[in-house]
C-alpha cells in the first residue's frame, strides 16, 4: 500500500511538473528522471570543489596567498549566494531547459524583449561552452600534472600533448553524455557522495601529514598579504575573486535540466542555494587547510605547473599524492561530463526556438536514448575549438576560466534586470523571496557587472600581446557575430526571431490537468508570453 500510494503520489508530482511545462508552452519531450538529490548533484557536481580549487589556485595565490584564498573566497561566496538567490526565485516561477533567455523574454518589455532574450542566449551559450573547455582543460593539465609525479618530473607537457588529452576528455565526455536520461541522473548521486567525502578528507588529512617545515603560522595564513601580480593589492585581492567565482558557477546548470527534474518548481530553486551554500563552507575549509599546509614560498607555487599537486607533493611525498591525485583527476572528469549535459540542455532549448545556426539539426531527439544527441556533439566541438587557445600562449588559454563567468554572468544579470524594469506581472513560484527580492537582486547585478569588467584584465599591469587576456576576444566576438545575425539584412534574426515559440497545441494543453490554456497568451502566432501562475 506505501508503495502505491508513493507511485500514485510521483505520478501527481509528473502531471502537475508537466501541465506547468505546458502552460510555459512546451510539450514534455524528456523523461523526468531527476530526483531533487540529483538536481542539486548536478549543480554540486560542476562546482566540483577540490579540483576546481586546484584548476583555479594560480589566481588566488600571487594575488594575496592566503588571505586571498581564504577571506576573498569568504567575501565572494557571500556575493554568489545573492546571485544564486535571485536566479532561484526566477527558477521556481518558470522552470523550463530555456531558463535565463525564457525568463527574459517573458518579463522584459515589448520594445526589448526579443533582443535581449537574443543577447541572455547567445552568452548562455558560449558561457556554458566556454565552461566545458575550462573544466576540461583543467583535467587535461591535471593529468599531466599526474603523470610528471609518476614519473619523477621526467615527462614533458607540451601543448600539443595537452591539447590531444583534452580532446579526447571532451570527446569521451560527448559520448557518455548521449547515455539515456536514467543513466545520467543516478550519477549524480555518486558524483555527490565523492564530492563531500573527497572535501571533507583532504580537509582533516593534510594538516595531519603536512610536516612541520611547510606548516604556516595563523598570521601567515590568514593576514599576511602577498601580492606577486603586480597590481596594487586591492585590485588583486579582488582579481583573486576569480577562483571562488569559477568554481561556484553554473549553477544555472540545475535550471536547464528543470524539464527532466521531478517537482520541478521546488528541487530547482533549492538545488542552485543548497549546491552554492554548500559549496561555500567546505571550500572555505579546503582552502584555509592549503593556506596553513602550502609553506611560505609563494613564488615558487605560483611557478609551478600545478600548485595545488606541489602542496600535495610537500605535504603527503609522491606516491601518496599520486593516488589522491587520481582522485583529484576522477572528479575533476566528472564534472566535465556535468556541464556537458546540462549545456547541451541549454542549447537544445535555444535551437528549439530557431535562434542558433544548423537549429533544425541540433532540434533533434534520438528516438533509441531520447537524448538531444547533435546539441551535445555541437558543444563539445565548440569546446575542442576553444582549446586551440593553447597554440596562442599559456595566458591565452587559461583565459577561458574568465570567459565562462564573464559571459554567464552578462546571461545571469539581464532577467533579474528586467523581472524589476519590464513592467511585467511577476508571479513567483514555491520559493520566494519576499521584501528581500529588490535589494538582493540590486547587489548582485551590480557585483556581477563590477567583477565582469575585472576580468576582462590581464593577469598583471605589463602584459604583452602574448599575456592578454582574450575574454573580450572570445565573448565580445560571439556576441559581436550575435548582433551582426540579428541585424543581417532581410535574413537577420530581427526580421524572423520572437523568442520562445511554444510546440504544442491549445488543445492539447486544455486536456493537460494543472494550469489552463488561459495561463498562457499567444501572441503574433508563434511566440509565448507567460510567467507561471
Amino acid at each position: 500500500m506505501a508503495m502505491e500510494n508513493q507511485q500514485r503520489r510521483q505520478e501527481a508530482i509528473h502531471q502537475a511538473d508537466d501541465a506547468l511545462l505546458a502552460a510555459l508552452g512546451y510539450k514534455q519531450e524528456f523523461k523526468r528522471e531527476f530526483t531533487p538529490l540529483e538536481v542539486f548533484g548536478i549543480a554540486f557536481s560542476i562546482i566540483g570543489l577540490v579540483p576546481s580549487i586546484a584548476s583555479v589556485l594560480f589566481y588566488a595565490i600571487p594575488n594575496g596567498g592566503g588571505p586571498a584564498m581564504v577571506w576573498g573566497w569568504l567575501v565572494a561566496s557571500f556575493f554568489i549566494l545573492l546571485v544564486g538567490l535571485s536566479m532561484a526565485e526566477l527558477a521556481s516561477a518558470a522552470p523550463t531547459s530555456g531558463g535565463l533567455y525564457f525568463w527574459t523574454y517573458s518579463l522584459a518589455s515589448k520594445r526589448w524583449r526579443n533582443l535581449l532574450c537574443w543577447i541572455v542566449g547567445y552568452a548562455n551559450t558560449i558561457g556554458s561552452v566556454a565552461s566545458i573547455a575550462s573544466i576540461d582543460w583543467g583535467a587535461a593539465v591535471q593529468v599531466t600534472a599526474a603523470i610528471t609525479i609518476g614519473t619523477n618530473g621526467n615527462f614533458e607537457t607540451t601543448n600539443a600533448r595537452l591539447f590531444g588529452i583534452y580532446a579526447a576528455i571532451v570527446t569521451s565526455h560527448a559520448v557518455a553524455c548521449c547515455l539515456g536520461t536514467r543513466v545520467l541522473a543516478r550519477l549524480q548521486t555518486v558524483y555527490v557522495a565523492l564530492n563531500i567525502l573527497f572535501s571533507i578528507g583532504l580537509i582533516v588529512a593534510l594538516p595531519i601529514v603536512t610536516p612541520k617545515e611547510f606548516k604556516n603560522s595563523a598570521k601567515f595564513a590568514l593576514g599576511d598579504f602577498t601580492n606577486l601580480s603586480g597590481w596594487p593589492n586591492g585590485f588583486a585581492f579582488i582579481y583573486s575573486f576569480l577562483a571562488p567565482l569559477w568554481t561556484i558557477c553554473s549553477f544555472d546548470s540545475s535550471v536547464h535540466i528543470s524539464e527532466e527534474a521531478s517537482n520541478a518548481t521546488t528541487a530547482v530553486p533549492w538545488a542552485i542555494v543548497g549546491a552554492i551554500s554548500i559549496g561555500g563552507v567546505l571550500g572555505c575549509a579546503i582552502n584555509m587547510s592549503l593556506a596553513f599546509c602550502m609553506g611560505s614560498d609563494l613564488q615558487a607555487l605560483a611557478d609551478s605547473a600545478q600548485p595545488m599537486a606541489q602542496i600535495l607533493v610537500n605535504s603527503f611525498g609522491q606516491k601518496a599524492t599520486l593516488g589522491i591525485w587520481v582522485l583529484v583527476v576522477l572528479v575533476q572528469y566528472m564534472m566535465g561530463s556535468s556541464m556537458l549535459l546540462a549545456a547541451s540542455r541549454q542549447t537544445f532549448a535555444f535551437s528549439r526556438d530557431g535562434a542558433l545556426p544548423f537549429s533544425k539539426w541540433l532540434y533533434r531527439m534520438n528516438s533509441y536514448t531520447k537524448t538531444p544527441v547533435n546539441v551535445v556533439w555541437f558543444d563539445a566541438l565548440l569546446a575542442v575549438v576553444l582549446g586551440l587557445l593553447v597554440f596562442a600562449g599559456e595566458q591565452a588559454i587559461n583565459a577561458i576560466f574568465a570567459m565562462s563567468v564573464v559571459a554567464i554572468y552578462i546571461a545571469y544579470a539581464i532577467p533579474i534586470i528586467v523581472r524589476f524594469t519590464g513592467g511585467n506581472d511577476f508571479q513567483p513560484g514555491p520559493f520566494t523571496l519576499g521584501a528581500f527580492s529588490l535589494p538582493i537582486a540590486i547587489t548582485s547585478v551590480l557585483f556581477m557587472l563590477f567583477l565582469g569588467i575585472v576580468f576582462l584584465f590581464p593577469g598583471s599591469p605589463d602584459a604583452g600581446s602574448a599575456d592578454m587576456n582574450y575574454s573580450i576576444v572570445v565573448v565580445g566576438g560571439v556576441l559581436a557575430f550575435s548582433m551582426l545575425w540579428y541585424y543581417f539584412p532581410r535574413y537577420g534574426g530581427v526580421h524572423w526571431f520572437k523568442g520562445p515559440v511554444p510546440n504544442i497545441d491549445l488543445a492539447e494543453l486544455s486536456e493537460t490537468s494543472g494550469p489552463s490554456k488561459d495561463t498562457i497568451n499567444v501572441k503574433d502566432s508563434d511566440s509565448v508570453e507567460v510567467y507561471a501562475k
